[in-house]
């Protein structure tokens, strides 16, 4: 349950940075709501899955799994960079994420 709980935290996270995103480009209430409910969602949800496992562990893997892709979203949807650096990065973050989760 823990895992459920920290991988939908993560997603909630991608939808924050999403609506930060656009809530850059364009201050309205659906792009505020996206961000701050977003965000707030994720938070709430990596506190729910402190119960079920460590919170050194847990929130490594949130802030793993949410940034590579948060990245993966903006290089898709915003066209970001899309350097090989940059995907060899992401890679790296997911191996280390996977390592933790394995361990755990």
């Amino acid at each position: 349950m823990g895992w459920l709980f920290v991988f939908s935290a993560a997603v909630f996270e991608v939808v924050g940075v999403v609506g930060l995103n656009k809530f850059n480009e364009k201050k309205s209430f659906r792009n505020s709501i996206l961000f701050f409910g977003g965000l707030a969602a994720s938070f709430v949800l990596l506190y729910l899955s402190f119960h079920y496992i460590q919170v050194s562990v847990a929130y490594a893997v949130w802030i793993g799994t949410g940034t590579a892709a948060a990245v993966l979203v903006n290089m898709i949807f915003f066209n970001e960079s899309k350097s090989l650096w940059r995907i060899i990065s992401i890679v790296i973050i997911v191996i280390g994420v996977s390592g933790l989760k394995a361990v755990s």
